[in-house]
């Protein structure tokens, strides 16, 4: 071996020790190297003289060898990026969802999609994480379409005539949205959408290049009279809905009205996404069955997740569906991303197998209705000109109109003012949005207290918002 090698593999381990080392530390003395490392006095000169040369450390004749400082980020000569503007030009910006606000410590979240820590089952999240990495064939590929057991039970969720062969398991719901409608329509093509709706399906519909277009919904949801007319005026093949327990309102689609809604779609030649979301997040009562139980002929398509009622980092989802579409979907997986990743799905079995999972889904009803009506009610003491559009039977927020003359960005504004975050209504809308409704979740915040402490603050907020007069 050349001396020149022999230096460079001594310089490589001297790298590894300064970087446990801070700055001004010494590093032993020629001696010591040289008896430690086995090689001769000229390999460590080399070495330390190529790390003097880094910068990565100085020498002190007489004193010894020294680590250096290490150069700050400061230093560092900003990249010049405007050249992106004109490389993105032409690309509408207004497809791409609102950056997340990090979460500041001393803010109370009344804000999101998620339920806070205390309300998942970590613990058993952890045992199944943990059973699945032990299994043999744990990080072999997943067949594209899902893994079979995990197939099977979501069929099984569903119920009626579902088989895991109606089954595509997904990277969560809003990849799979993503994914249906890129699907179903081509770019610039319409899809009808409750006014208000999920923003997240907003967003994937413009960002695959289409155009929302409102469906008004009444106290009982999707109203099946303006959905006809919706279908005949702007010739759309697809209709995006959430029949149970509605994102934003809490609506449930009466079982009449879901017969409408299915037989109006098939009479359009569309398509339904039915977005079942919340089906795990009752408060009192089982969900009502699906649409998709009901449908005869692969009208509507059904997605379902395990994120909100378990975890965000649990991305497990199911899309249902029949005939042709469920072809070109499992054609598309090709395309995307292959296949979810299989110790995912190994521990999503594990988890909904065990009966830790039946535990917490007995669990959750009591602790949801606990929460909202503890919000509601804190919000009728606190500011009682805030009218709760109704009180949900189902899911995590609460629709709240604002009094007259406060609009949703000045209530958000003052509200973050007094450490609460809290989302604006009108980014719920397809179009023409009004903005006096604000959106607030009663499953973020840590606990019953943080929800009255919540609603004391957004009464400090409101106070400082001129009034209607």
């Amino acid at each position: 071996m050349s001396e020149n090698s022999t230096s460079d593999e001594l310089a490589t381990a001297l790298r590894a020790a300064i970087a446990t080392m801070a700055p001004g530390d010494r590093l032993p003395s020629s001696r010591d190297l040289t008896r430690r490392h086995r090689v001769g006095p000229a390999t460590v000169a080399r070495a330390i003289a190529q790390l003097a040369a880094e910068g990565a450390v100085i020498t002190r004749p007489g004193s010894g060898t020294y680590v250096a400082a290490r150069p700050g980020r400061a230093t560092r000569q900003a990249a010049d990026t405007s050249w992106q503007a004109v490389a993105l030009a032409g690309r509408d910006v207004e497809a791409l969802p609102e950056p997340s606000p990090v979460q500041q410590a001393g803010v109370i979240s009344l804000a999101g999609g998620y339920p806070h820590e205390s309300l998942q089952p970590v613990r058993a999240l952890q045992a199944a994480l943990a059973r699945a990495a032990r299994r043999p064939d744990a990080w072999h590929r997943a067949p594209t379409e899902g893994l079979a057991p995990l197939r099977t039970i979501f069929a099984g969720l569903v119920g009626g005539t579902i088989g895991p062969d109606d089954v595509l398991i997904t990277g969560g719901s809003q990849g799979a949205l993503s994914m249906l409608f890129r699907a179903i329509i081509a770019p610039g093509g319409p899809v009808l959408m409750e006014a208000p709706t999920y923003p997240g399906a907003l967003h994937a519909a413009r960002a695959a290049g289409l155009r929302p277009l409102p469906v008004p919904i009444d106290d009982d949801g999707l109203r099946p009279d303006l959905l006809a007319d919706a279908f005949a005026m702007t010739g759309a093949r697809l209709l995006y809905c959430q029949p149970t327990y509605h994102n934003p309102t809490g609506a449930v689609l009466p079982p009449a009205r879901r017969e409408q809604v299915a037989e109006i779609a098939r009479a359009a030649g569309a398509f339904v996404i039915e977005d079942d979301w919340a089906r795990h997040l009752s408060h009192n009562q089982a969900a009502p069955r699906p649409m998709v139980v009901d449908d005869r002929d692969g009208t509507v398509i059904h997605l379902t997740s395990l994120t909100k009622p378990a975890s965000p980092s649990l991305r497990i989802g199911a899309v249902i569906a029949r005939g042709p579409v469920m072809r070109r979907l499992r054609s598309m997986r090709h395309v995307d991303d292959f296949f979810t990743a299989r110790p995912l799905q190994e521990a999503a079995i594990e988890l909904i197998s065990g009966p830790a999972w039946d535990r917490h889904l007995r669990m959750l009803p009591g602790a949801l209705r606990e929460r909202a009506a503890t919000l509601a009610a804190a919000l009728a003491r606190e500011v009682p000109g805030w009218r709760i559009g109704r009180h949900p039977a189902g899911g995590l927020h609460l629709w709240v109109h604002l009094p007259d003359g406060h609009e949703d960005t000045a209530v958000v504004a003052a509200a973050r003012a007094h450490g609460v975050a809290v989302d604006r209504g009108s980014r719920f809308f397809p179009a023409d949005p009004p903005h006096n409704l604000v959106r607030l979740s009663f499953a973020a915040a840590a606990d019953l207290a943080e929800l009255g402490e919540a609603a004391r603050r957004l009464r400090a907020a409101a106070d400082e918002l001129p009034s209607s007069g």
